[in-house]
This record gives structure tokens, sequence and C-alpha cells, in this order.
């Protein structure tokens, strides 16, 4: 019995082994693209998997997959067709798990302008975000419709994708998700059109994914990540109406109509299965890639993506 005493005295005392930090960069401020990260943090998801996740939102979009690069964050929330031209630029990254599986950029414009077709963009302003990977996403869909970037002129607009439109700053934006910003400008009596990019010359691609960095990154630990992931995105799509309110019960700025509608628009597009890999659609995008010019040389999908839970 004394035996027994004290084993029980020393769970008692000894302390609970510290989880394990990770640093999180998303690609912009919290929306219902973040859905899954969200949840896993709310629901300890995280916790059950010994990870303490610090989410971070940007200054500037296109600064996480630098920062992940620099080894200053272990993960960052990019976009497919950015990390095959970073790769090529020399970035030390790789894809470790897709977040949504599906394409939400597009071609946005209001619905009654003058823009009817991508063509008529010649002559025009296009605002954009994200450079590089935007830049090369606009350059083949000009080029699908006879025109060139010297046909253009690109404005960065940063986060004010459709506010600069509405207010007619430019005549177009590229990089805006129709998930969102067709949302956002219905609510505010604009009505807008989007071209979709996968039926304007591009193949289809993940839109957003995780990225770490190949040279260090902790293979255990992102699947640990990941498996928090999958169990929130599994909760979500058993249980939209109460993941909703978990999620917009985060912040007072999610209590909007925009992102309710944005989370009913968004939660068929994550990834049911973020480790898993399909070589094909990064093989086929990096031949694209090469096709038209953007990069030199076509990148092993090995070096390019991974399923960080393969033996």
């Amino acid at each position: 019995m004394k035996y027994l005493l004290l084993a029980a005295a020393l769970l008692v005392t000894t302390p609970a082994m510290a989880a394990d930090k990770m640093t999180l960069l998303l690609d912009w401020f919290v929306n219902p693209d973040h859905g899954p990260i969200i949840i896993a943090q709310e629901k300890g998801f995280f916790a059950e998997q010994n990870l303490e996740i610090e989410i971070i939102a940007p200054a500037d979009p296109a600064d996480p997959p630098k920062m992940v690069a620099a080894g200053k964050a272990d993960l960052a929330v990019s976009y497919q067709p950015q990390l095959h031209l970073q790769i090529h630029e020399g970035l030390p990254l790789k894809r470790v798990g897709t977040l949504v599986a599906t394409p939400l950029n597009c071609l946005l414009v209001i619905k009654d302008g003058p823009i009817k077709s991508p063509a008529d963009l010649k002559g025009k302003t296009v605002g954009f975000s994200v450079g590089g990977v935007e830049e090369a996403v606009l350059e083949t869909i000009l080029k699908t419709h006879n025109l060139t970037m010297d046909d253009i002129t690109l404005v960065n607009v940063n986060f004010a994708m459709s506010p600069s439109l509405m207010s007619k700053q430019v005549d177009a934006v590229i990089g805006a998700f129709r998930n969102f910003e067709l949302t956002q400008m219905k609510i505010e009596g604009v009505e807008g059109h989007c071209f979709f990019v996968e039926e304007e010359g591009l193949p289809s691609y993940d839109e957003l994914i995780y990225v770490a960095n190949s040279d260090t990154m902790d293979k255990e630990k992102i699947a640990r990540f990941l498996a928090a992931t999958e169990k929130a995105t599994q909760f979500m799509v058993n249980h939209p109406t109460e993941s909703w309110k978990i999620f917009s019960g985060t912040s007072k700025e999610l209590q909007d109509e925009l992102n309710k509608q944005a989370w009913v628009d968004t939660l068929p597009r994550f990834a049911l299965r973020p480790t898993a890999m399909d070589v094909g659609r990064y093989a086929t995008f990096e031949a694209f890639l090469k096709k038209a010019g953007l990069v030199p040389s076509i990148n092993p999908v090995s070096d390019i993506a991974i399923d960080v839970t393969a033996k």
C-alpha cells in the first residue's frame, strides 16, 4: 500500500508533458477558408495531438511562404500555383497538405460593366494582391484571349479586392475568391461576375495548401497537425450549423451575412483528406507552367509536394 501511495503522489506532482509548439501563418485575414484550422483550435483537436498552434494573419498576403522559407514559421497557408513558381525561384518549400481542394480564384468584374469577356481588358486596369502567382494566372487568361500583360495596367490593391473594383479604381481584379468577393459585392448592392480560371486556360489545382520548409520540416508534427484539421473538417461536414456557430463565435467581425454565406459556399470545397497527394494534378500544373513559358524547366513532383504520412 505504501508503494501505491508513493506512486499516486508522483503522478499528482509530475507536470504534464508540454505540448509541441507550431506557428502557422495564414494567407489572409481570418475567414471561412480557414474553417478547419479554427475549428481544430476551438474544439481542442490540436491539443488532442499534443500541439499548441499559434495562428497568425499576415500584414502582407505575399509574406507567409517567404517567412516559412526563412525559417520564421513552421507552416503557411498558401496557393498551389504560387508554390510552383517559388520553388523555381529557389525557395525551399514543399506542399505538405491541402486545405481547399478546388480553385477559388477568379477574374472578377462588375456584372453590368464594360468587361463582357477577358478580351475587353485591353487598355484597362487590373488589381492584384499577391505578386507572381496572380500575374502568372492573369497572363495565361490574357493569352487565351490574344492579349499580353503589355495590354493592361497592373495595380496592387492588397486586401481591398472588391472595394477597389466597386469604387472603379480598377476595371477588374485577379485573385478574387468566388466564395467571398462575389457575395461581398452583392451585399454592397453591386453584382459581380467571375471568369473562372479553370475555364480560361488553366488546369485545375488545389487552391489553398499548407507549405513547409523542405529542409527543416518536422514531418511527424505536421502529420499530427493535419490529423487535427482532418477531424475538424469531418466535424464541419457532419455539423455545419454548429461548426458555423463555433467559428463565428471567435470574433464579432465574422458574425455577418458575408461570412455566413461564405461558410456555406466553402464547405464542400475543403479537402476531406488533407494529406492525400494527387501526383497527376501537380505534374500537370508544372507542365502547364513550362509550356506557358512561366518556368524554365519541369521539376519532379517529389520536389514540389509530399505526403508527410508516407513511410
